[in-house]
């Protein structure tokens, strides 16, 4: 079973945007997903903050700056690793 993380953070227009389409597109495949603030850790603000929101499946970098719909519906529709 996949998983999906938004990293995110507090006061990102385009992360909000990024948390409704994941959340409707897992909800739609039963595949459980959640946040994470990237200003939580200094080592994931370095990563991840100057491209939030970012996407990760099953903790890989998928994407960024926004959801790609139909290839997120494919990567959660492939086998898990």
């Amino acid at each position: 079973m996949h998983r999906v993380t938004v990293m995110t953070r507090v006061g990102c227009h385009a992360c909000e945007h990024a948390e409704e389409d994941v959340a409707r597109i897992c909800g739609e495949l039963g595949v459980e997903w959640t946040t994470a603030d990237v200003d939580t850790d200094p080592e994931w603000r370095a990563e991840y903050g100057d491209r939030v929101p970012v996407i990760l499946v099953d903790g890989e970098e998928h994407g960024y700056w926004k959801v790609e719909e139909e290839r997120l519906r494919a990567a959660l529709r492939s086998s898990g690793s």
